[in-house]
């Protein structure tokens, strides 16, 4: 049973890297909001297909939804936005780094404040953004020589 729930993870992870870049694309011929419409239009029929088919969500639960399901509606279309829109400007394998660098970082924070400061994931993440610093000093030195 570990194995499958792995293995979804993974498959996860890269279903949301394809649509990431899939959404940069679109971006870049559009704009970020725009893809990120189409995005949340496509998801949202795609899933009340789903809903409506498999009868696991009631209608009556949808309607009396909390505030914090709404909020977290509102985070994704903000995080498809922001993803679209970053892409177009650094690259798929940047926008992946800082994403889950953002995410470590967030999880670290509340950690934090749950179980106290550990030193050793804030000087894990500093090391990933030291990585992209160096990482990207490269390129634009790369950038100008060719330039």
């Amino acid at each position: 049973m570990m194995t499958l729930v792995i293995c979804l993870a993974l498959l996860n992870g890269c279903c949301i890297s394809f649509c990431r870049v899939l959404n940069g694309r679109l971006s870049q011929d559009t704009s970020a909001f725009y893809a990120s419409f189409w995005n949340h239009v496509v998801g949202f029929i795609f899933l009340s297909f789903v809903v409506y088919f498999s009868s696991i969500v009631p209608v009556k639960t949808i309607l009396d939804a909390p505030v914090i399901a709404w909020l977290g509606g509102v985070m994704g279309a903000l995080f498809v936005a922001l993803n679209s829109y970053v892409l177009s400007k650094v690259g798929a394998t940047l926008t992946v780094i800082l994403v889950i660098t953002g995410q470590l970082l967030t999880g670290v924070v509340w950690d934090a404040i749950s179980n106290g400061v550990e030193l050793t994931p804030l000087l894990g993440i500093l090391c990933i953004l030291m990585g992209i610093l160096v990482t990207k000093r490269g390129q634009d030195q790369k950038a100008n020589i060719k330039g």
